[in-house]
């Protein structure tokens, strides 16, 4: 079964700080021009070796974390993050052009499609959020909650950030 992806922001930092190749050699010992076959070794990125940001004011209300996951390894343009939102943080009204998976891990929030109603949505939830739906997606009022996103890229785009979301919108 295809896997249809695109991930909630733009995690304008997804790139490691390393190539593949540059990781692999420290580890092996092997230089990163010795081989092509690099780009086919398993690479591991440990728990706490990712530095999570501050969500942008921009695109964020409230407290919000946002903490990189993997990035996109040719020919794959799939990327994902775990973002935790703080209560009453959501996002601003955004779209994907290849559409978003939004997995659950933590806690309760809501999500919305422009013009349909505020949706509840809990730890275990799987949410698909087609390609060019303009959406939002946050903590509720009293509740944080983390979810991990996944996207894909199109030309290196993950989505298009729109105007905020009223505390109207958001209290539908």
């Amino acid at each position: 079964m295809k896997l249809p992806v695109a991930i909630l922001i733009s995690l304008y930092v997804f790139a490691l700080p390393t190539s593949h190749a540059q990781t692999n050699a420290a580890r092996t010992g092997v230089s990163p021009t010795a081989s092509a076959q690099d780009s086919y070794l398993i690479s591991i990125t440990r728990s706490g070796s990712r530095q999570p940001s501050k969500g942008p004011s921009e695109r964020f209300t409230g407290t919000v974390q946002i903490e990189p996951l993997f990035s996109a390894h040719d020919p794959s343009r799939v990327i994902g993050g775990s973002v935790t939102f703080q209560t009453g943080a959501r996002t601003a009204w955004h779209t994907h052009p290849l559409g978003q998976i939004l997995i659950v891990t933590a806690g309760v929030g809501w999500v919305a499609q422009w013009g349909g109603p505020v949706q509840e949505i809990r730890e275990g939830d799987v949410v698909w959020i087609p390609a060019g739906v303009k959406h939002w997606h946050g903590a509720t009022p009293n509740t944080a909650m983390t979810h991990i996103a996944i996207l894909e890229e199109l030309n290196g785009n993950s989505g298009e950030w729109l105007e905020k979301v009223s505390d109207e919108q958001y209290r539908k």
